[in-house]
């Protein structure tokens, strides 16, 4: 039983009300503190329950109009002129631009790779933050980024020498010499303010002398660090390790300014379904917030403690330093308008789970807004919080109204908060100018997300007719048109110099070569950064914004014409198309293993996000978006009679056998079979049979649910 401490009208957990009033708290007494934060929980809750109420008004008149227009060829003009009758679409608001201030260069003006994890895990939470700087010889020898793999235990020198080739045709494309290759090149050398490169042919200067911008040397080793589309590439010179020893030039290694920002989670990705839960996700945050976040473990029969990464301080040519961030620029998601929270009651009811989130992460963060020199996160004197889940311009008006209490009760100037919007609901997509208007002079960050978004589009045409399978969603003529409709109206307000238009997940961690084919396409679309699932992978995704200079891309498309709004509302329905029983088998199966993968250990071991094997052993990066698309495919299906409640058993429990299977080696795992009764097994079931009544199709209430459970039977 969770025990309780009265401040203000509120019952308040009492870890929690001990970690803020003596660690969190700087600046405001705790007095203060809990005296406007149940006041803002008066005020706030009524408006924010009305909100979700109109979420639910919405889709019954939705609903209510596919029931009656079903088997009809669909009507876009006349969907859409409905939609405007029920407010779902709202008129288009002035011409405006984004306001926003005190933006870091990390947001405002650099495009590179973007980092998300589980603020829960303080080891993942450091590596995100310190995943800043990257080996690119580390990233290409230990992944399929080059074909094959590293020979014996020992370092193989002939892998090496591939990966060396492949980073100096890298460097020639990103910082070239003037008339020769790095390939050529038997020493860099600099005058104090020229960098040089010596070959057999002789001495020959970058192609662009401003590149150079700071170095480190210490005997035979030194640190060369040169600048390119607004990032960082350092050579590093040392001829006493395996590489650099066989290297002309003492090379021995590559690092390239990777995560230029990373996302540090409290909602997708993390399992916090009480107060024991929020206490850790908030301890994790606050200290890296402090800077004195650190997480000990075993690796390679050793013990190793982390810690966040000091800056670089380079010497500058002509002289006079230098200091290039140590760390990813970090920046909070907090949980949505819908999921509330037992570690915090108001007449003994749960309160927002979002506005608890507001209130203590900024809190927290104000730790780092206090510091004057050494390592800090916000230069800019900045908080950063991406807000999820919201439907359409009133709730980012709301949120942008919760933000501002917080700020009052903790003394901070207006807009101290920043707020990314995730434009991952069908309401947002459809006014996303109306919804970045509604918090213009804060808004630092607009993205796409395939998973949640194509979850939410399911849901919302639940009633319309059976949708098409997910493999064929991500060439659906919608996707894309909300894919470059998300870039055109953050073009359109003059996001880039103030925030990030982002792109979503790559979810193939170990898929390094098919990565480094694919997501190219999200610098070239126009975006300034995109989700990677791993340092390594940021480090690799960091050549793109080499490779493509984004603010000339984002100059080409700025004039296309504006991506469709009829496309956009038209629901991927099969209509009236038939697949064949192989393809909807297959895809039952697909979707059943996915779930129960990904549920069984969120459930059972409060794991939030992690690699899971899917249907063809595969490690795929899997968060609760992923398990919002299935269920909701699936829910879908029944209800249209494409699979029926038996075979959706029988699938269930043949693939919880094959889960039980793939994590056969996990000590801490509970098989699913043979009695599938229990809770994680239940908790994946009730995805699919309760999905079409769910809020929005959201995965949280069931989970939740049984995470609760589940941890009261342990």
């Amino acid at each position: 039983m969770t025990e309780y401490v009265e401040r203000y009208g509120l019952s308040v957990a009492a870890p929690l009300a001990e970690l803020i009033e003596t660690e969190v708290l700087t600046g405001v007494t705790p007095q203060a503190f809990w005296e406007g934060y149940a006041r803002l929980l008066h005020d706030l809750m009524p408006k924010n329950q009305a909100l979700l109420e109109e979420r639910v008004r919405l889709q019954e008149e939705i609903d209510t109009w596919h029931r009656e227009n079903r088997g009809k060829p669909f009507d876009v003009t006349a969907y859409r002129a409905f939609l405007k009758d029920i407010g779902y679409v709202q008129p288009e608001p002035a011409p405006f631009k984004v306001g926003t201030q005190n933006v870091d260069p990390e947001i405002a003006s650099i495009a590179g790779p973007q980092l998300v994890v589980p603020v829960s895990n303080a080891r993942f939470a450091l590596n995100a933050a310190n995943a800043r700087w990257g080996s690119l010889y580390d990233a290409l020898y230990g992944t399929d980024a080059i074909p094959g793999a590293p020979k014996g235990k020992g370092y193989d020198p002939e892998r090496g020498a591939e990966v060396v080739a492949w980073a100096a045709a890298f460097l020639d494309r990103a910082v070239p010499l003037d008339g020769a290759s790095h390939t050529e090149v038997t020493r860099y050398t600099h005058d104090g303010s020229t960098l040089m490169a010596e070959t057999e042919r002789g001495t020959v200067p970058f192609k662009d002398p401003d590149a150079f911008v700071g170095y480190v040397e210490d005997g035979d080793r030194a640190r060369y660090a040169l600048i390119h589309n607004g990032i960082h590439v350092i050579l590093e010179i040392d001829p006493t390790t395996p590489v650099g020893a066989s290297h002309p030039a003492g090379l021995s290694d590559v690092v390239l300014e990777s995560a230029m920002t990373a996302i540090q989670d409290c909602e997708d990705s993390v399992a916090a379904v009480d107060a024991e839960d929020k206490v850790l996700v908030y301890r994790n945050w606050l200290g890296l917030m402090k800077g004195d976040l650190a997480d000990t473990f075993e690796k390679g029969g050793r013990m190793m403690t982390r810690r966040l990464n000091p800056d670089v301080v380079l010497t500058v040519p002509g002289g006079g330093t230098k200091t290039l961030q140590g760390r990813a620029l970090l920046l909070v998601r907090n949980v949505g308008h819908l999921m509330t929270t037992d570690a915090v009651l108001f007449n003994g009811d749960e309160t927002p789970e979002g506005m608890l989130d507001a209130a203590v992460t900024v809190a927290a963060a104000m730790h780092d807004l206090a510091k004057t020199e050494g390592p800090r996160n916000s230069r800019a004197g900045s908080v950063y919080v991406v807000k999820p889940k919201m439907h359409g311009p009133e709730e980012v008006a709301f949120a942008d109204a919760l933000y501002a209490r917080v700020e009052d009760i903790l003394g901070l100037k207006r807009n101290t908060v920043k707020l990314g919007v995730m434009d991952e609901e069908r309401r947002t997509s459809a006014n996303l100018l109306a919804a970045m208007a509604a918090v213009k002079d804060r808004l630092v960050f607009i993205n796409t997300g395939f998973l949640d978004r194509t979850g939410d589009e399911i849901h919302t045409a639940m009633q319309a007719g059976p949708v098409i399978p997910k493999d064929e969603m991500k060439s659906a003529p919608w996707l894309a048109v909300y894919e470059d409709g998300n870039v055109d109206a953050g073009l359109a307000v003059g996001l880039p110099g103030h925030g990030q238009i982002g792109k979503g997940m790559w979810a193939k961690p170990d898929k390094m070569a098919e990565m480094l084919e694919a997501k190219v396409g999200h610098p070239k679309a126009g975006a300034n950064t995109a989700w990677v699932p791993s340092p390594t992978a940021a480090t690799l995704h960091a050549t793109h914004y080499h490779q493509v200079d984004v603010a000339a891309r984002q100059a080409e498309i700025a004039s296309r014409a504006p991506a469709s709004k009829d496309t956009l509302l038209t629901p991927p329905l099969l209509a009236g198309r038939n697949l064949d029983p192989a393809t909807v088998a297959r895809a039952l199966d697909d979707s059943c293993q996915s779930m129960l993968g990904y549920v069984v250990r969120w459930v059972d071991q409060g794991i939030g996000c992690s690699k899971v094997p899917d249907i063809n052993d595969v490690g795929l990066m899997e968060d609760r978006a992923t398990l919002r698309i299935s269920s909701q495919l699936l829910a879908n299906w029944l209800m249209h009679g494409l699979i029926t409640e038996a075979e959706v058993d029988e699938s269930l429990r043949r693939m919880a056998e094959k889960v039980d299977a793939q994590n056969a080696g996990d000590a801490a795992y509970r098989p699913m079979a043979p009695a599938y009764d229990g809770v994680a097994f239940k908790a994946a079931r009730a995805l699919i049979f309760e999905g079409a009544t769910q809020p929005s199709g959201y995965t949280e209430p069931i989970l939740h649910r049984a995470r609760r459970e589940a941890k009261k039977a342990a």
